[in-house]
């Protein structure tokens, strides 16, 4: 039986990360804190190629945002394969959560904006949910993959949850937060995944309501116990499939980007537009917007009066900036 090694030297997870060196989007920047993925999904490579969980110590962490924020960096997300399970140690020994490791990069002069990707919903912990609802630097967004609606295909991709879990810990996280924004990844085309299981995939997305999502027609992976699974789907049928899914979400989005026409949010200028005196940045939720005001704004986060929705970013016009 081959036997993969999953493992390496924890030094070596985060060997040459630095601020000079981490993909940069100006005012808004990338911070890995944590490697690897303990949950074996069935499908996935991740525990074999990355290796363990392993997360950055606190202090290396705060060190690496402090330096970006004398850049003028003002929004960091959180980046890990896993990231809500980060435990990092801090200076005294202590184990550190993914809220805790938030709270302390929140006081942190210059970062206004914090975000994380990816996490997992068994990883989705009570301070977690209660740092979006306290926490004013925590943006109202939330990636968090389900995969599949059917207890029968999570339970073979080997998820640990099952859909009514995932439904029930999404109220949680909107009675929490009332506005957040719900991103999600999906795989149709799972072997053995039925009509059956698919229409409940369906079912659960009309039920959380995406604000976006992530979706893909199942595709073998060497050495997971997934690629030999003998229950294949046809490639006709995940693309049949793959579009009704996408057709959906899109409508979601398309909602959900149409709910904010006439509202005001803060929005985080980062760039130039195409055209002359015009700026892009990005809403709480994560949409990009563009208006106009010239490049002097950028850097600063201005109040937005949403006045337009294009096919994938928002319009409008500034009131205060900050």
């Amino acid at each position: 039986k081959a036997v993969v090694e999953s493992e390496f030297p924890a030094e070596d997870k985060f060997e040459g990360l630095d601020a000079k060196t981490l993909p940069r989007k100006g005012v808004a920047a990338f911070l890995t804190v944590q490697e690897g993925c303990d949950k074996f999904c069935t499908f996935c490579v991740v525990p074999y190629t990355r290796g363990a969980e392993f997360s950055r110590p606190v202090e290396q962490v705060l060190a690496e945002a402090r330096r970006m924020a004398a850049q003028g960096v003002r929004e960091l997300t959180l980046l890990g394969q896993n990231v809500n399970a980060y435990h990092g140690v801090d200076a005294r020994g202590r184990a550190v959560s993914l809220a805790g490791l938030v709270a302390e990069l929140s006081r942190i002069d210059g970062i206004d904006r914090l975000r994380y990707t990816t996490s997992h919903p068994r990883d989705m912990t009570d301070d977690l949910i209660a740092a979006h609802a306290e926490n004013p630097k925590v943006m109202p967004y939330l990636h968090l993959p389900v995969q599949s609606g059917s207890d029968a295909i999570l339970k073979a991709m080997n998820r640990g949850h099952t859909a009514e879990s995932y439904v029930r810990l999404i109220e949680r996280i909107r009675a929490a937060r009332p506005d957040m924004a719900i991103s999600g990844d999906f795989i149709v085309g799972f072997p053995g995944e039925t009509d059956g299981d698919f229409e409940s995939t369906l079912e659960l997305i009309r039920e959380v309501r995406y604000a976006s999502a992530f979706s893909f027609k199942y595709s073998p992976r060497p050495g997971t116990p997934a690629a030999g699974h003998e229950k294949r789907i046809s490639e006709a049928v995940k693309t049949a499939r793959l579009q009704e899914l996408q057709a959906l979400i899109q409508a979601q989005q398309a909602a959900f980007n149409a709910a904010l026409v006439g509202r005001t949010v803060p929005v985080l200028l980062e760039k130039p537009g195409r055209r002359a005196g015009q700026v892009i940045g990005r809403s709480p939720y994560l949409q990009s917007v563009h208006l106009g005001g010239g490049l002097g704004l950028i850097g600063r986060i201005v109040d937005t009066h949403i006045t337009g929705v294009g096919s994938n970013s928002l319009s409008g016009h500034y009131t205060h900036a900050a």
